[in-house]
């Protein structure tokens, strides 16, 4: 017999959490608030999540058969206590699939005057960042290491307090693969490519896809953001390489099966105030709280339900035989909490050309 606990904790575990939030203020939410189908399904799965009526399964040990009733989980990509198993066995099936050499990691940031035209146009807009920062990418790599670069992306549309911010996350090998495909061209150990031009060229790319769309009437006209987007410098972020091909996996697992938001970062629930732990970056990255009104605490974690699964331009290579586009891309043929891997090169001749480039080095 399962246990009648409805909030799915442990007994005695007063900890609160996202689905708290929502079973107690997601209907006034819901009522006074015109919501997508995308967005009333998440607060639905998340409130659920673990209890009674997803009903339950019977654990079982295999070696010393102890039995233990537990409820079932969503599995809703946006739920913060369905991502933990995946996570493991994706970086498990993912580790062989790492080149034995040092990684980059480059953010790709839009400016924050653009976030109102990209909430509008989530599905155009977000593709269109993929495309210009790839696009930048591959050209850097074809004429600064004259080779193939290989690129994951993984987007992020939040940052520590919730508010919109658009960035993809890039992790790069060092190195490029030639275009004949024979040799792996290393690139230096510290410096990949100048941040300053990858900027321009980036932000030069984006703007003309998206003049080219308002002029096919995709998008509305939009020329007061694109003159402030001409005169704004914008941010291209570019970290030290990682020290090993594990860590790369590791930092990207982090962001394939994050949400915005963990529970354990919800520090209290009271009188309709939300209290949060997070990291302020413009201040030594010091951890700080903030306490927002339930009603705009839920209003900032919904703006980061994407109403579409963004999939990889079939152009773009990929020296790690995968590409995650999209902060939760599913493949219908997976469980509904793990990302789309999408192959599009296999790494068999890869592999030793990355070694013996290492070896040269």
């Amino acid at each position: 017999m399962l246990p009648l606990a409805h909030s799915g904790r442990a007994a005695g575990e007063a900890r609160p959490e996202l689905a708290d939030i929502f079973r107690s203020h997601g209907e006034s939410y819901r009522k006074t608030h015109c919501l997508s189908a995308s967005q009333r399904k998440v607060m639905r799965a998340v409130s659920v999540c673990r209890t009674q009526e997803l009903g339950g399964h019977l654990d079982r040990c295999d070696s010393c058969g102890f039995e233990r009733p537990a409820y079932n989980s969503c599995r809703n990509r946006h739920c913060p206590k369905c991502q933990s198993l995946a996570k493991a066995k994706w970086l498990e099936t993912q580790t062989s699939e790492l080149l034995p050499v040092g990684y980059f990691h480059l953010v790709f940031t839009l400016p924050h005057v653009f976030n109102g035209l990209i909430l509008a146009n989530k599905k155009i807009l977000l593709k269109l960042l993929f495309q210009a920062v790839s696009e930048t990418l591959l050209e850097f790599g074809r004429t600064r290491l004259g080779g193939t670069l290989g690129i994951i992306a993984v987007l992020h549309t939040w940052d520590q307090t919730l508010k919109d911010h658009f960035h993809l996350h890039c992790l790069i090998p060092s190195g490029a693969l030639s275009f004949d495909h024979s040799r792996f061209i290393a690139a230096r150990l510290n410096f990949l490519f100048p941040v300053k031009a990858l900027s321009r060229v980036f932000r030069g790319k984006f703007i003309d896809l998206l003049k080219h769309n308002i002029d096919r009437g995709k998008i509305a006209a939009a020329n007061n953001e694109i003159q402030a987007l001409w005169k704004k410098n914008w941010v291209v972020y570019a970290k030290k390489p990682f020290g090993s091909p594990q860590t790369v996996l590791d930092y990207l697992g982090r962001y394939t099966h994050r949400v915005a938001l963990s529970n354990n970062r919800i520090l209290s629930v009271q009188n309709g105030q939300v209290t949060l732990s997070y990291r302020d970056r413009k201040d030594g990255d010091r951890k700080k709280t903030i306490t927002l009104e339930a009603e705009e605490f839920i209003r900032r974690f919904l703006l980061h339900v994407l109403p579409f699964l963004p999939t990889a331009p079939r152009n773009t290579p990929s020296l790690n035989a995968a590409s995650s586009w999209g902060s939760t891309p599913l493949c219908p043929k997976s469980p509904t909490d793990q990302p789309t891997i999408c192959c599009y090169s296999s790494p068999a001749s890869i592999l030793p050309a990355a070694r013996a480039a290492r070896r040269e080095r």
